[in-house]
């Protein structure tokens, strides 16, 4: 027989609750240890993992690298989350909030510093003039995917993700809670790619990248062991995108960076001969 959890008046933390990143999970914010970032040669200036979250960056980066825009070299620092890097006062001073990616844009007179995935993205699109359309309805279809996805993934990671994959046990009651939300947003993303090439349209966009690095990862059996339990072969639309989203060079490249996991990792890049050199070695 289990006993049922009977929440305390007040909430306290217990560090002892299991989970994959108990060990730096804290309910306050700020800086834990003095370390100032370390600063590269190109203009832009990411600190990251390679993520899905990371993973957005990067790829929009490769893309518009692959346009021939030069001003798009960036140096990429890994920020090992479970090592918390994220709480090093140079870190903190870029992101308050403590989470990849964090963007430091050197190209002007004055340094810009830009958090959130999505702003990150947004900003980037719009500095370079690519991957988002300048206005109307395609603007607005572009703008809300983008934030679809930013309102949408902590159902998928913080919520499925962690309770199918990371915590200290199965339960039942948030598993099947979070997967009926995920069935659905993948059932809202396959409707959508019926009708659209891409995400929000014909055109590829920053709402494609933004989405693919974790819905796209998703259904290719990617992440969190759970593409049987969630019947992923049945998304065709969303199948049939993730695939030719993955066939695009700039994904290959961008994906594997500030990656410390898996067949192909890239700790950092700091010029384009790093991707070129370990996707040689790809087996």
């Amino acid at each position: 027989m289990t006993t049922e959890y009977v929440p305390p008046k007040v909430w306290a933390v217990d560090n002892n609750s299991g989970g994959a990143f108990a060990s730096i999970n804290r309910p306050t914010s700020g800086a834990t240890h003095e370390k100032a970032l370390p600063v590269g040669v190109h203009p832009l200036q990411l600190y990251s993992m390679g993520t899905p979250n990371g993973q957005k960056i990067t790829i929009l980066l490769e893309e518009l690298l692959a346009l021939g825009i030069v001003e798009a070299e960036y140096d990429a620092h890994l920020i090992h989350i479970i090592q918390g890097d994220q709480f090093s006062s140079g870190f903190v001073d870029i992101n308050p909030n403590s989470k990849i990616p964090a963007l430091v844009d050197r190209s002007g007179d004055t340094p810009i510093n830009v958090f959130e995935s999505g702003a990150i993205l947004l900003y980037l699109a719009e500095k370079f003039g690519h991957f988002m359309p300048p206005s109307g309805q395609e603007r607005a279809t572009v703008l809300s995917w983008l934030f679809w996805l930013q309102g949408s993934a902590p159902y998928l990671g913080g919520g499925f993700g962690h309770f199918y994959a990371y915590a200290p046990q199965k339960f039942e009651y948030p598993i099947n809670r979070f997967t009926m939300e995920i069935k659905r947003q993948l059932d809202v993303l396959d409707k959508q790619l019926a009708i659209n090439t891409f995400v929000a349209g014909d055109e590829y966009s920053i709402a494609d990248i933004a989405i693919w690095p974790w819905y796209g990862s998703l259904v290719l059996g990617k992440l969190y062991n759970a593409a049987e339990f969630l019947d992923v072969v049945s998304y065709k639309h969303v199948q049939r995108w993730a695939k030719a989203i993955k066939q695009r060079k700039a994904v290959q490249r961008g994906k594997i960076v500030n990656c410390t996991w898996g067949e192909v990792m890239l700790a950092e890049r700091h010029c384009a001969e790093d991707i070129t050199q370990v996707l040689k070695q790809r087996p």
